[in-house]
């Protein structure tokens, strides 16, 4: 297992413990509702033809995605299910809300799909490789290879990857500083793809 050079793992809380995965924490729930409420907003923001109402899906999506992960660190219940359950919800609200979008905004749909393409498929597989290691979630990834959790998972990497477009996006309504800002992601996303190929992903034994 490769770990970053300047961290100690064994002074971190950053490995999974069996003995604690579960479905039912109050972060899993919290991240069941803000889902659900932030698709259904969504749904009707189409329906209504409400830009503003799929606004407040998108900030219901950042802000319920910020509160699980909040609330499973203050109460000890950070697993792998509710880290693998997080990340597929957030494909969901965002699927939801820049279909939305499209529907509401049909000149956007080159950068949105664009963008699809690299957070629901190649981000998404980036995000899931976690489970070929031992630690709890994403967020720990620096103990396996800081650079890729510096492009991916600390703070700016994710603010890049989750909210950059759709600000510029909303706020411009620019669709070729989306399609640029939507093409960048993909490849800083596909270099590090390359780099975890290089790295390995370690194979359990049977």
């Amino acid at each position: 297992m490769a770990v970053a050079a300047d961290v100690d793992p064994s002074t971190l809380d950053v490995w999974t413990d069996p003995g604690q995965e579960r479905v039912g924490t109050s972060a899993t729930v919290i991240t069941f509702v803000r889902t659900a409420i932030s698709v259904v907003l969504s749904g009707l923001a189409a329906q209504q033809g409400s830009l503003t109402l799929l606004v407040v899906a998108l900030v219901v999506y950042w802000a319920g995605d910020s509160l699980d992960g909040f609330v499973a660190r203050i109460r000890g219940c950070e697993t792998r299910i509710g880290a693998v359950l997080d990340i597929l919800s957030d494909r969901f609200c965002a699927a939801a809300f820049y279909i939305g979008l499209v529907w509401l905004q049909p000149e956007f749909a080159v950068p949105v799909f664009i963008y699809l393409a690299e957070f629901m498929v190649v981000d998404c597989f980036l995000s899931l490789a976690f489970l070929a290691w031992p630690v709890r979630s994403p967020n720990y990834f620096y103990v396996i290879d800081r650079p890729l959790w510096l492009w991916n998972w600390s703070k700016p990497g994710k603010a890049v990857n989750s909210s950059l477009f759709a600000v510029l996006l909303l706020v411009t309504g620019w669709v070729w500083l989306g399609a640029v800002i939507a093409t960048a992601l993909l490849v800083m996303k596909s270099v590090s793809l390359v780099r975890l190929g290089r790295i390995g992903l370690p194979v359990p034994p049977r």
